[in-house]
């Protein structure tokens, strides 16, 4: 996790794509090691933190801003506080048997929300912005959103996870307000 927040304030905002866009189901490719990833991921950071801030969220994706890298930026907020944390190549190593229902919402299916069923706990194994290696165990919120964004590193929807009655009834809702939106 950063030690201070990203230099957000000048970073340029990046559209964030709206399902059923492609790049949503499309699953991303690792980050390499050389220097044209990294260069990449170094740019987009703040930009990504940036764009989750302003939209207002508590994690984005790469994939959700149509770059399709693993790579997540989650922000929970403590105490009203930012605590930036980026992900790089982030691998779940473990979950826990306990489950946890929250209410998810999506920046990429915007004013949706429902209920999902995920593992209470995540052990989670992933590359930080300097390129170190690190592990975290979350549980609670942190967990729930690590769980979410590695979820669009796959192609996976908060949606997915759903009866698939339920998942047409937001995706249906979803287009009708894109189409109010753009007439």
């Amino acid at each position: 996790m950063a030690t201070k927040p990203y230099p957000v304030s000048d970073a340029p905002l990046l559209p964030i794509l709206i399902a059923p866009h492609a790049r949503l189901k499309a699953k991303a490719r690792a980050v390499a090691n050389g220097d044209t990833d990294a260069d990449a991921v170094r740019a987009i950071l703040p930009r990504m933190f940036a764009t989750m801030y302003a939209a207002p969220g508590i994690g984005l994706a790469a994939p959700q801003v149509d770059l399709g890298l693993r790579v997540l930026v989650i922000d929970l907020m403590p105490n009203d506080k930012p605590a930036p944390l980026a992900m790089i190549n982030p691998e779940i190593l473990a979950v826990s048997d306990e489950l946890s229902m929250r209410e998810e919402g999506c920046l990429s299916l915007p004013g949706m929300y429902a209920e999902v069923t995920r593992p209470a706990r995540v052990k989670v194994r992933y590359m930080d912005a300097t390129g170190a290696r690190k592990e975290l165990e979350a549980d609670d919120l942190l967990a729930t959103c690590i769980q979410h964004e590695v979820d669009h590193l796959d192609g996976v929807l908060f949606v997915d996870h759903l009866s698939i009655l339920k998942r047409n009834i937001i995706m249906r809702k979803l287009a009708k307000e894109q189409k109010l939106k753009r007439s």
